[in-house]
């Protein structure tokens, strides 16, 4: 985004002041669209803003308020000889409608702090004349202070967030582009020395052009409140790296096409399978695998599991494989477009099992003990492993592939940019050579080539529900079965993510396991 507005200021497109203009109006119409009734009439607005340009956002968006009629306190954390030249112009254009109150660095002093009080906390006299109070609707805070190129905790800024925060229940607030502390590449609060993590939660985040790592990612979510995105005019990246998951075009998957075909046409599924009283967490997954369209699943599992699993079992076909040899046999069968191994494997005899799997060549996902196996020696699994691959592993899983990269992950983010699930998911993918799905609330998938995709299932998309049993083997037959149709490892696992998490909130509270397959029809056809 940086690139991108340096190439239009550069090529005379828009100017720097410009484009923070829009910014402004944009988070200005963002808090009119969220609180309408705070068109009508006076309202109160304190913006704090900070030494760089999202102070200049803050001190845009003040004298927007301040034109339409809101009482408007702004308060100015940093040094005026030091701003950028687009803030220090809107600085001082603020200068010409209202004082600013500052908040010196290091830390603001008693009396700063205590002008600020007067007009955050309810019903004082503040120092821009009368009560803040007296106007009409909700006091409205924005906070300007720090944005996006933030590299530091807020340190000495403490006592100021507290204050802030005491106003949090008649308050609305607002976060220009991120919430202040928040770290915008991996959604984590940057934390002191002392190892506080100080940041100003909102209720509202207006972002510009799109969202960033940061709102999708770990506390993002949480802190940021609702987030939307304001059109600054800035051109569209034809092919990001990095993008969020979106929902599947019912094009991508409709059968229609394929009108008449074979089931071959559509591909064939195998799921390999544990043992007697194992079969559960595979059954999952090739229904799932069947479901989301495959034209056949095959289900392997070992002889003595056969009578267990074809009682469960109609439209699944059944093979007998007693070792790795027989599934080394089993797959010689050219039609076999796609694999699903590791769901109710067992460790016992994973090991020549998945090593018989990759040695197909074909699209395969790992999943649970299919990668927990390798906890000794990931390098072997590394080395056999292939682009057509998706290794589909929860936090615990890959800290046992990736003990390195979960520590990052796991240390306290002190500075910026700090350490995220997508630098983790991004570099395991570069060294296991295949698409990486590292699961959670916040789902990060990544090809060896940088390209990685992001799901978050917060606010209006949160899947509480997902949090049970079995609902890993189902996204893993999902991911199966889009192989087995043709998809590309990236995007079969982009759409069995966005699938998976749909049908979770279609069904909605008592979800088990069992019940994703089952609503999965419904969401396909609501598909556009």
């Amino acid at each position: 985004m940086r690139a991108v507005e340096a190439m239009m200021i550069e090529s005379g497109a828009a100017s720097g002041a410009e484009l923070m203009r829009r910014a402004g109006a944009g988070v200005v119409s963002s808090i009119l669209a969220e609180w309408p009734a705070m068109a009508a009439g006076a309202q109160s607005a304190v913006v704090l803003c900070g030494p760089g340009n999202n102070g200049g956002d803050g001190f845009v968006i003040a004298r927007m308020l301040h034109a339409r009629g809101w009482q408007v306190a702004v308060f100015f954390y940093g040094d005026a000889a030091r701003l950028p030249a687009d803030a220090a112009e809107a600085y001082a254009a603020w200068q010409a409608v209202g004082p600013v109150h500052p908040l010196s660095q290091p830390e603001p002093d008693e009396t700063q702090l205590c002008a600020l009080a007067d007009v955050v906390l309810p019903g004082p006299t503040g120092p821009i004349g009368g009560t803040m109070a007296a106007a009409p609707g909700r006091l409205v805070l924005i906070d300007a202070l720090f944005g996006t190129g933030l590299t530091r905790p807020l340190v000495g800024l403490d006592l100021t967030l507290r204050l802030c925060q005491e106003a949090r229940a008649p308050a609305a607030f607002v976060a220009v582009d991120v919430p202040s502390g928040l770290c915008a590449d991996a959604g984590r609060v940057l934390t002191t020395p002392a190892g506080a993590a100080l940041c100003l939660p909102a209720d509202l985040t207006v972002s510009f052009h799109g969202r960033k790592p940061g709102h999708l990612l770990a506390e993002g979510p949480e802190i940021c409140g609702k987030v939307v995105v304001a059109d600054i005019g800035l051109p569209d990246d034809p092919a990001p790296q990095v993008r969020p998951v979106d929902a599947p075009r019912a094009a991508d998957l409709d059968k229609a096409a394929l009108r008449g075909a074979h089931k071959f046409a559509h591909g064939h599924a195998v799921v390999v399978s544990g043992g007697v009283g194992q079969g559960g967490a595979s059954r999952l997954a090739a229904r799932a695998a069947l479901r989301i369209g495959a034209g056949l699943v095959t289900l392997a599992c070992p002889p003595a599991a056969l009578i267990e699993n074809a009682a469960r079992l109609d439209a699944i076909m059944l093979r007998s494989v007693r070792d790795a040899e027989a599934l080394t046999q089993m797959l010689d069968d050219p039609r076999i477009t796609a694999l699903c191994i590791g769901p109710g494997l067992g460790l016992t005899r994973a090991r020549p099992l998945v090593a018989a799997v990759l040695a197909r060549g074909v699209p395969a996902v790992l999943d649970a003990d299919a990668l927990s196996v390798w906890v000794d020696e990931p390098a072997a699994l590394f080395a056999a492993l292939h682009p057509g691959c998706v290794l589909t592993p929860h936090l615990g899983e890959f800290a046992r592939l990736f003990p390195d990269l979960a520590d990052l992950l796991a240390a306290p983010a002190s500075s910026g940019p700090a350490f995220s699930k997508l630098d983790a998911a991004r570099a395991a993918s570069r060294r296991a050579g295949c698409v990486v799905l590292l699961k959670g609330a916040d789902t990060v998938i990544a090809a060896p080539d940088g390209q990685a995709r992001i799901h978050s299932a917060s606010g209006a998309q949160a899947a509480p529900w997902l949090a049970t049993a079995g609902a890993g083997d189902v996204l893993a037959g999902l991911i199966a079965g889009l192989l087995a149709r043709g998809k590309p490892p990236l995007e079969a696992a982009s759409m069995a993510v966005w699938l998976h998490a749909a049908s979770a909130r279609a069904f909605g509270p008592g979800l088990t396991a069992d019940d994703l397959s089952d609503a999965l029809p419904g969401v396909l056809r609501a598909l556009t």
